[in-house]
């Protein structure tokens, strides 16, 4: 059983079905890796064993009698702290939410457990979601798999962590500054930011917020691309009173083969300094599809101003989040947007800005937003998809000092804002788009690295369809050394 922990979430359902491991003997092989690995790793921070193994014994029960719950029937699942789950608590990482037990499953763990997972505890975040890394108070620093040193990403960075130490089957997390994509890109795992409102987010909220936040969205990480699709399907769908009129059919793709795509890609911008290691990996990984027959344009953009582009994102973006912060943080915020230059746009000056903008100032942006989308989806009338980088490098080192603004990760031999490559993240955010990740190999560092697959409105299936070509092309998941 050696080499089980680290197969699909759809290759471990495949065995449970076929008799050859059971449902419990998968679970109590993660729970000895987790106890080999975890403390070091700090990727999952809460664990329910005695509700997951009687799961576990259910779930062969049911198949004993030729009962399947669904296509991850008797996986065993970690899932996102933020997440409510029923009786355990959902801080976000927040000191002040410690005691936030949850009432009630939220929707996407309903839909994961009516898709046969076995649930079986959380993993780390950063306070409030709200960083590259994924550090708190309350549950300490995760690690990254490939190098102790350096951040696995955040927010869903103990969902990536997990994965790709062999310690769960499958996960899912949420972003909306590329939560799910950087973590993915940094542990070298395949990870779905989903179009926005397919998969319902409700369950995944702070205390007192009822409403869905906008650009914020929940989808899977795991160790294949057909667990994308597997747990996307299983998580969408409408919810609430859109369930009396509306149903939701995501468009199958027609293009299966490499050649069947053309493809804009997008390696460099002003918006964010690459790091040189990082941009000649992601080059050589599009010239080897290209060499299979991969019809690529590199002299493309989606959008004819990406500077104008990036700055609507962060000052919807940063609207956004505002709801996360407490009235005393705001106050802080309007005074100094107050004492502010006109044309100053630094990006301390417009978090400032957005996060105490009226409500008619966010209409002009979001009308501006608007008119970006049209300019996508022009740029989806000739082309099936656009590649980007997910960040600006690989992986970074551990920093928690002063305010994450503040911050800097190494680029070519030089210091860089860590908030720059928010740019990578709001492409596709901005416009409500699905973009999927892939893992297409290693810089000469050594450190995994991934693509991003941005696609049309609700193509999230072509966009994991191209993933899943890089998969077979290009190898995909390899697992870390020292996780044997």
């Amino acid at each position: 059983m050696s080499d089980l922990h680290y197969l699909t979430a759809a290759q471990i359902a495949q065995k449970i079905r076929d008799k050859e491991i059971s449902c419990l003997e998968i679970l109590e092989l993660y729970f000895e890796r987790i106890k080999k690995y975890n403390p070091s790793l700090n990727a999952i921070i809460l664990m329910d064993e005695s509700g997951a193994k009687s799961r576990a014994i259910d779930a062969d029960k049911a198949l004993s009698s030729g009962e399947v719950w669904g296509p991850l029937h008797g996986v065993p699942m970690t899932i996102k702290e933020s997440f409510d789950v029923k009786g355990q608590p959902s801080t976000w990482g927040i000191p002040a939410y410690k005691d936030n037990m949850a009432k009630d499953d939220s929707l996407a763990v309903k839909r994961m457990k009516k898709a046969g997972v076995t649930l079986f505890g959380k993993t780390n975040v950063p306070f409030s979601l709200s960083d590259w890394q994924s550090f708190n108070e309350l549950y300490g620093t995760t690690n990254n798999p490939w190098d102790l040193s350096l951040s696995p990403g955040g927010s869903s960075g103990g969902s990536a962590a997990a994965l790709t130490s062999g310690m769960t089957g499958i996960e899912t997390g949420s972003d909306i500054g590329a939560s799910i994509r950087n973590p993915a890109h940094y542990c070298g795992v395949f990870g779905h930011k989903p179009t926005m409102g397919i998969l319902p987010t409700n369950g995944h909220s702070l205390p007192g917020n009822n409403v869905p936040i906008d650009i914020s969205v929940i989808g899977p990480l795991a160790r294949g691309a057909e667990d994308l699709r597997i747990a996307t399907l299983a998580m969408a769908g409408v919810t609430g009173k859109d369930t009396t009129g509306l149903t939701l059919k995501l468009p199958k793709t027609e293009k299966k083969n490499l050649n069947d795509f053309k493809v804009g890609v997008l390696l460099n911008d002003p918006n964010c300094i690459q790091d040189s290691e990082l941009t000649d990996q992601l080059h050589s990984a599009i010239n080897q599809l290209s060499n299979l027959g991969l019809n690529v344009n590199d002299k493309i953009k989606p959008v004819n101003d990406t500077k104008r582009s990036h700055l609507v994102y962060l000052m919807l973006l940063r609207a956004a989040t505002s709801s996360r912060l407490t009235s005393e943080v705001i106050n802080e915020h309007r005074e100094r947007a107050i004492k502010s230059e006109p044309d100053d746009y630094s990006y301390k000056t417009i978090v400032d800005r957005a996060v105490t903008m009226s409500h008619r100032e966010w209409l002009v942006w979001n009308n501006e937003r608007e008119l970006i989308r049209r300019e996508w989806e022009s740029f989806f009338e000739e082309y099936d998809l656009l590649l980007t980088p997910v960040a600006a490098s690989t992986a970074f080192p551990h920093d928690q000092e002063g305010d994450r603004a503040d911050r800097t990760i190494p680029i070519n031999n030089g210091e860089e804002s860590t908030v720059d490559q928010l740019f990578w993240a709001g492409l596709p955010s901005l416009v409500y788009l699905p973009a999927s990740v892939a893992p297409v190999g290693f810089t000469q560092s050594g450190l995994p690295c991934g693509i991003q697959i941005i696609g049309p409105h609700m193509k999230d299936l072509t966009t994991i369809q191209f993933a899943k070509l890089i998969e077979t092309h290009l190898g995909g998941f390899v697992p870390p050394k020292g996780y044997v």
